[in-house]
């Protein structure tokens, strides 16, 4: 039942390098990486794979070192060098001080598209779903992964989520294009845009947008929550998702574990230039050294790699003969079942069983067909620059005075708004909340407040000295300035949030 799924990424010279090794970066990472690296990369030599590998050291052992990144300047020479990274999981440490490597690779090397096939094997790997087949597209640079973040006051701590027309471009295409190429029917995209109206409602308009630039594809839309209900309850009636990163990120491992088991999954990292290959799941200390890991996820990643530097006769080979593998039931731990499963087997005797049964096909689940047709990237559309109008800005104080009634610092505000020429104090918020004026009592509120400031004539411009003025007069008045926000009109259009109940 599971039909083939053919795996993404851009047009480039090695998928016509003529039988060639290709050169890729390969890096063992922690935990149980070693190991199933280790099976992936036995499987891929018998199966004939043209490779010439460099090897890096990320992870654990470089964080040891003192290097906050992960990585060494000179493994970041071979990434660039060979533009092909296969990488096993890695243990980035816990708290303060140190960056996910995952996030830093996809982001230096401008890897836009997380691609995750998730399909499942029933019934020789049980899931409730066994018709199941989707294809989960991530944005995968934006949002709030751009980890900017802030303590503000004692109580509040803010995070940045950034969503750029460029980026939407980019990944709503990307996910129609690799519909087209693949033989999908349809593309979903999941936003929060009833909430969020600026970044996901532009995520959504992009999505609207370039949709109709492809009319032989079903498109539609639904907002996250009852999406992602939709998507536990009824994965076969999708097909290709494309979402924002967070959403991504989050649903991609849900879509996995409906197939049956994280463990499974492989995913891409795409970028106009460099690609990323790897398992989805994470680095499992607990099990490093038993022999006991799925190797699967990553040689996944592995096919999808295959495919990219155009060795799709390779990646056909391997990936059926995993299937028969499964459909043998010649089994790991995570996913042998009584009566199911034939043979419990540890690591290196899975990748033993996927490499005896190489030129094989499975005979009841659907063998895979590859076609060395890579899914095209493009580049965003350079528009021109909107007519940019400042007309207020929002304020962000530290008040933590008179059991914070918003009435109080009110009354403050407007003696303050007084002294100006032209400004008057519009509104106050906390937590998004209007509580000022006309507040209800029972709203509770931290010590960050909004303090929004616009023309005393309707809407009118302000300029940049007026906002120092403001600035200047509340610092007057012993009043704590964490922040600002401008408040824009964008080609006419007021192009920010109102408080609710603004």
């Amino acid at each position: 039942m599971n039909s083939a799924t053919t795996a993404a990424g851009p047009s480039s010279s090695l998928s016509t390098n003529h039988g060639l090794p290709v050169p890729i970066t390969v890096a063992r990472g922690d935990g149980i990486g070693p190991e199933i690296m280790d099976a992936t990369l036995r499987i891929l030599a018998a199966a004939g794979a043209r490779l010439a590998i460099e090897e890096i050291e990320i992870g654990e052992k470089v964080y040891a070192r003192g290097n906050t990144a992960g990585i060494d300047p000179a493994s970041w020479d071979s990434l660039r060098r060979t533009k092909v990274f296969l990488k096993a999981p890695i243990t980035t440490p816990q708290g303060g001080g140190v960056k996910s490597l995952n996030v830093t690779t996809r982001k230096a090397m401008g890897l836009y598209a997380n691609v995750r096939p998730c399909a499942a094997y029933a019934p020789f790997v049980p899931t409730r779903h066994p018709k199941m087949n989707v294809v989960i597209i991530r944005e995968n640079e934006e949002d709030t992964y751009a980890g900017i973040e802030h303590q503000q006051t004692d109580e509040v701590v803010q995070c940045l989520k950034l969503i750029s027309r460029p980026g939407c471009e980019r990944i709503v295409r990307y996910a129609f294009e690799y519909a087209l190429q693949n033989g999908r029917k349809k593309v979903t995209c999941f936003t929060k845009d009833n909430i969020m109206k600026l970044t996901d409602g532009l995520f959504h308009k992009v999505f609207d947008e370039i949709g109709a630039e492809y009319p032989q594809l079903e498109k539609e839309h639904w907002i996250v929550d009852i999406g992602a209900a939709k998507l536990a309850d009824s994965p076969e009636e999708f097909d290709v998702v494309v979402m924002p990163n967070l959403y991504g990120d989050i649903l991609s491992d849900v879509a996995a574990q409906l197939t049956g088991s994280v463990g499974l999954a492989g995913s891409s990292n795409i970028g106009s230039q460099c690609a990323m290959f790897e398992a989805i799941h994470g680095s499992a200390p607990r099990r490093a050294g038993k022999d006991s890991a799925n190797p699967s996820g990553l040689l996944h990643g592995a096919i999808l790699m295959l495919i990219h530097i155009g060795q799709s006769d390779i990646a056909e080979k391997v990936h059926n003969a995993w299937l028969r593998t499964i459909e043998d039931g010649v089994h790991t731990d995570d996913i042998y079942r009584e009566g199911t499963s034939s043979k419990r087997v540890g690591t290196r005797a899975f990748a033993d069983a996927v490499i005896a049964r190489l030129g094989q096909a499975p005979v009841k689940l659907a063998a895979v067909r590859y076609q060395n047709t890579a899914t095209r990237t493009s580049s965003a559309t350079r528009r021109p620059r909107a007519t940019k109008e400042l007309i207020g800005v929002d304020v962000f104080l530290h008040w933590d005075e008179a059991d914070r009634d918003p009435r109080q610092l009110g009354a403050r505000l407007e003696r303050v708004a007084a002294g100006l020429n032209d400004v008057r104090l519009k509104m106050i918020s906390n937590r998004g909340v209007k509580v000022y004026p006309d507040g209800f009592p029972e709203t509770f509120c931290t010590d960050h407040w909004r303090c929004r400031f616009v023309s005393t004539t309707a809407e009118a411009p302000i300029s940049f000295d007026t906002v120092l003025q403001i600035l200047g007069a509340v610092h007057a008045a012993k009043l704590e300035v964490i922040k600002t926000e401008h408040l824009y009109r964008f080609n006419g259009v007021k192009s920010y949030s109102l408080g609710q109940g603004e």
